[in-house]
């Protein structure tokens, strides 16, 4: 936003030194007849400041192409004869000279001393009328360039009471200049207003036109209103930067099915290039019952290099992975971010992947290798997927052990589970020995006769 509102500064400033020259005849000598000595009339030139005005002219507009202005020269000029007739000068005159000064002013880029000069124009009782309108947009333009928001919007403002018509530049100068000041509200209309004075005289609006206006709707939270116009950019331009917006946009109204759904079609688009949305999309699918495609989203990004394939996204796919069921897939990642993790978690993880998928000897060390690393969420639980394991290993006597320990590490429900798995495992134990005992008895009981001889 501030990029667009610099570059409507600097529109300012170039409306500014586009003012013309005042062209001024030039008086040939030996003519037949001259006109008469008028100074006192309103609407004339006298002879004498008539040459002063023409030597003006020719050190600030010089009649040939490669020769520089005298700026220098021309105030001097200018001072001098402001200070022997300004007093004597009719209002034509001074408005003539006042005239000369604004363009020595503004040619210099002496913004300041422009803003007095055209103010004191506004003082002349018999300036045109279209005098006064050009001054006051002009210091409309002038004090925006300087900062000055509030007498930008003054001059704005009474340009437009005296104007029978619209500006473009003046309702942009209104509304950058409500807006600098914060009042969002005001800035709001008045860039409307020269939207549609722009189209109703047949001229383009680009995209930044659009964008400002979408920016005003961000920042009043007028997401209703930023949407409609954010889908109308989209047909207009298709840029990805409002793809990108459409998403935001429907989080904003808490509509998030259609916000996933936008940020996919930025996805399909080919336009996604950073982490952040890669990330995010992938999580909103898994977190709208399509996990396994968040999954592949994630693992595109991993695969550009533009999502980091760091702990936390190693993590992010593994928990995709397990919400699709997809054990076998999850093991790879799991064993990464186990592997980066500096607490026992990510092994945590693993073992608990190889504990559905029934390799307990994997699931055995994985668990051990978490409570060995530490600083675990919850060490009372994976104690007892340590025992669990065991358990099915029908390593009784270690599964025992690491029961007792979870009960110990545990809260009082744990560690009443953790009892409760102790007696199982005696169980277990027990009747594990009985039916080996049994298979030993059988095995006697049928002791093959010897052969025949």
């Amino acid at each position: 936003m501030m990029r667009l509102l610099n570059k409507f500064k600097l529109g300012y400033l170039m409306a500014v030194l586009s003012v013309t020259m005042l062209s001024i005849p030039y008086v040939t000598a030996g003519e037949e007849q001259r006109a008469p000595p008028a100074a006192r009339t309103s609407g004339t030139l006298g002879p004498a400041v008539i040459r002063a005005i023409t030597e003006i002219q020719s050190l600030l507009q010089p009649e040939e192409e490669d020769e520089e202005p005298d700026y220098v020269a021309a105030k001097i000029e200018l001072d001098d004869l402001r200070e022997r007739r300004f007093e004597r000068m009719n209002d034509f005159e001074k408005s003539t000279l006042l005239s000369f000064y604004t363009n020595y002013y503004l040619n210099t880029e002496d913004y300041v001393g422009a803003i007095g000069i055209f103010e004191e124009m506004l003082e002349i009782e018999t300036l045109r009328a279209d005098q006064r309108l050009r001054t006051h947009r002009s210091l409309g333009q002038l004090y925006a360039s300087e900062e000055e928001w509030q007498g930008s919007i003054e001059n704005y403002e009474e340009w437009r009471n005296l104007s029978e018509f619209e500006e473009e530049v003046v309702f942009r100068g209104l509304s950058y200049a409500h807006y600098q000041l914060e009042n969002f509200e005001a800035a709001k209309p008045f860039w409307i207003d020269r939207m549609e004075l722009m189209l109703a005289d047949g001229e383009a609006l680009d995209r930044d036109d659009y964008s400002y206006l979408n920016g005003l709707y961000f920042t009043l939270e007028d997401y209703e209103s930023a949407l409609e116009l954010t889908k109308t950019m989209i047909v207009l331009f298709d840029d990805r930067a409002d793809w990108q917006n459409l998403s935001a946009i429907y989080s904003s109204l808490e509509e998030d099915d259609r916000g996933v759904q936008a940020l996919n079609l930025f996805y399909l688009k080919g336009l996604m290039e950073d982490d952040t949305r890669y990330v995010n999309l992938a999580q909103s699918l898994a977190g709208i019952d399509a996990p396994y495609t968040g999954s592949k989203i994630l693992v595109e990004g991993m695969g550009k290099e533009i999502v980091e394939n760091d702990e936390e996204n190693l993590t992010r796919l593994t928990q995709m992975y397990l919400m699709a069921s997809e054990y076998e897939e999850a093991l790879d990642p799991a064993l990464g971010a186990a592997e980066a993790d500096e607490t026992g978690d990510g092994y945590d993880t693993l073992g608990y992947i190889h504990y559905v998928l029934h390799d307990y000897e994997s699931a055995a060390e994985a668990f051990q290798s978490a409570i060995d690393k530490g600083d675990l969420s919850d060490r009372s639980d994976t104690l007892m997927f340590l025992s669990r394991a065991f358990l099915e290993l029908r390593n009784f006597d270690a599964a025992e052990e690491a029961a007792t320990d979870a009960a110990d590490a545990g809260d009082e429900r744990a560690s009443n589970s953790a009892r409760d798995f102790i007696r199982a495992i005696d169980g277990r134990r027990t009747f594990y020995n009985t039916i080996s005992g049994r298979k030993e008895d059988a095995i006697d009981f049928y002791q093959p006769y010897p052969s025949l001889q």
